[in-house]
C-alpha cells in the first residue's frame, strides 16, 4: 500500500532475508572477510554467530550470489533438526547422490566420498553450508567433522560454515565433546547490531533499491527514534520502518519526524499480545493495612538523640471509690522483690512493678461505716503516691542514664531508698 502512495517500485523492508537488498555495515564487511579468508584456506570450518535479526542468513545469500559456482559448488542445509544419518542424507540428496535413500549408512558415506571426487576432478571444491545450526545434536556436528576428514591427494574435499545464533559460540566453546571439532575451526565472527551512525544509510540504500527520490522524509529526530526502537538489529528495524510507511501513507505524509516513529512505537507495543494490560485498567487491590515496626533495642552506650526521650508519662488519674460496705482488715502488704539490674533501658522499665490499687474484698458493715470508709480512702492515696514517687525515681534514673552516654550498669540504690 505504501510503496503505491510513495512511488516505490517495491517493499524495501520486507522481513523476508533478500541478497538484493545487502548492506556492507561494520561488522557485515567483517564477517565477509572472515567467510573470504576461510574460502581461500579450502578446509575447515568457518563459524558465524549472531542474535535472531542481525542477518546471518542474508550474508549466506549474499556469499552465494558473489562467488563463482564455475569453481565452488555450494551445498545449503536450512533445516537442521536432523540427527546423523538423516543429515547425511540432506547431503547426499544436495550431491545428486543416486537412491540415497535406501542406502545403508556404510553405503551412505561412500557414495557422498564418491561425489566429492567427481567434482574435485571437474575442478570444483564443495562447500557445506549450515544454518541455524544451533540446532544440531552433538552426535550431527561429530558427523559433520568426519566429512570434514576426506581429502585427495593431501586437499580437502570438503569445506565447511555453520552460521548460527549466539548460543551456539558458547556451546561450541564450551562443549568437551566438541574439542576435536573445535580445534578445526579456522575463523569466527559474531554479527553485532548496527551502531547509531549507520540507520540512515541503511535506510537510504534499501529506499534507493526501489525507486525512492526524498519522497517521504526523515527528519534527524526520526532515525534516531528509529534507532531506539530497534536497537540496531536489521530485522527489527525493516519491521519498525515498514510500519512507519505504511502509518505515513494512510495520514498522507512527506515528512517523516520523530513524534510519527514515536506514534507507530506505541501502537506496536499495544499490538503485540504479550504486553501488559495499562496499569491505570487494572483494579488496584484493597490496601493491606501496614502494622507499624517495632524498633529494635539499642546497645548498651550507643547514642541517642535527646529529642527522641519521650516525656514522662503522666499518672492516670485515681478512680473514684465507689462507696462500699466495711471492708475486712487489710492484710499487710508483701516486701516488694528487690528489681536487678538491667542491661538495657527498655528492659529497665519492664521489670520494675508497679502495682495498681487493689479493690479490697467486700466485708460485712459495721456499726461506723463512715470512718472506715474515710480510713480507705487515706490509705489508698497513701498507696497511690508512694507507687507515683517509685515510677518517678525510675524515669529519672532512665533519662540521667541516657543523656550521660555511659556504658556501665547505672546505680539503682536511689531505688532502693
Amino acid at each position: 500500500m505504501y510503496d503505491d502512495y510513495y512511488g516505490l517500485s517495491g517493499r524495501p523492508f520486507q522481513l523476508t532475508p533478500d541478497p538484493r537488498f545487502w548492506f556492507d555495515t561494520v561488522t557485515h564487511k567483517k564477517a565477509m572477510a572472515y567467510l573470504g579468508y576461510g574460502l581461500s584456506q579450502g578446509e575447515g570450518f568457518i563459524v558465524v554467530t549472531g542474535d535472531p535479526g542481525t542477518g546471518k542468513t542474508t550474508l549466506l545469500g549474499h556469499l552465494v550470489a558473489s562467488i563463482d559456482r564455475e569453481r565452488l559448488h555450494v551445498v545449503n542445509i536450512a533445516s537442521t533438526q536432523v540427527e546423523p544419518d538423516d543429515l547425511l542424507r540432506l547431503v547426499a540428496e544436495q550431491m545428486e547422490v543416486a537412491g540415497f535413500a535406501n542406502l545403508p549408512k556404510s553405503e551412505l558415506l561412500t557414495a557422498i566420498e564418491r561425489a566429492l571426487h567427481v567434482m574435485a576432478r571437474g575442478g570444483k571444491r564443495t562447500l557445506l553450508m549450515v544454518d541455524e545450526a544451533q540446532a544440531l545434536p552433538p552426535a550431527s556436528l561429530e558427523e559433520l567433522r568426519m566429512l570434514s576428514n576426506l581429502q585427495a591427494g593431501g586437499h580437502a574435499l570438503l569445506q565447511i560454515f555453520l552460521v548460527g545464533q549466539a548460543e551456539f559460540r558458547e556451546r561450541l566453546q564450551g562443549s568437551q565433546r566438541l574439542e576435536q571439532l573445535r580445534q578445526r575451526v579456522i575463523a569466527m565472527h559474531h554479527l553485532e547490531p548496527m551502531g547509531p551512525e549507520e540507520v540512515e544509510p541503511y535506510l537510504i540504500h534499501r529506499l534507493a533499491l526501489v525507486g525512492w527520490r526524498g519522497k517521504p522524509r526523515f527528519t534527524d529526530e526520526a532515525i534516531g527514534a528509529l534507532y531506539r526502537g530497534s536497537q540496531g538489529v536489521p530485522r527489527q528495524l525493516n519491521q519498525l520502518a515498514g510500519r512507519v510507511l505504511l502509518h505515513g501513507a494512510i495520514e498522507q505524509l512527506d515528512k517523516i519526524d520523530g513524534a510519527v516513529v514515536e506514534a507507530v512505537l506505541s501502537d506496536a507495543l499495544g499490538d503485540m499480545p504479550s504486553r501488559e494490560a495499562p496499569l491505570a485498567a487494572v483494579a488496584a487491590p484493597a490496601p493491606i493495612p501496614v502494622p507499624e515496626p517495632v524498633p529494635e533495642p539499642l546497645p548498651i552506650g550507643s547514642a541517642i538523640d535527646p529529642l527522641e526521650v519521650h516525656p514522662e508519662p503522666e499518672p492516670e488519674p485515681e478512680p473514684e471509690p465507689e462507696p462500699e460496705p466495711e471492708p475486712e482488715p487489710e492484710p499487710e502488704p508483701e516486701p516488694e522483690p528487690e528489681p536487678e539490674a538491667p542491661s538495657h533501658p527498655a528492659a529497665f522499665v519492664s521489670i520494675l512493678p508497679i502495682e495498681k490499687p487493689v479493690e479490697p474484698a467486700p466485708a460485712a458493715p459495721e456499726a461506723d461505716p463512715d470512718d472506715d470508709l474515710r480510713a480507705r480512702i487515706v490509705a489508698l492515696e497513701a498507696r497511690v503516691e508512694e507507687q507515683d514517687a517509685a515510677l518517678r525515681r525510675v524515669l529519672t534514673l532512665l533519662v540521667d542514664w541516657v543523656e550521660t552516654g555511659d556504658s556501665q550498669r547505672p546505680d539503682i540504690s536511689r531505688l532502693r531508698a
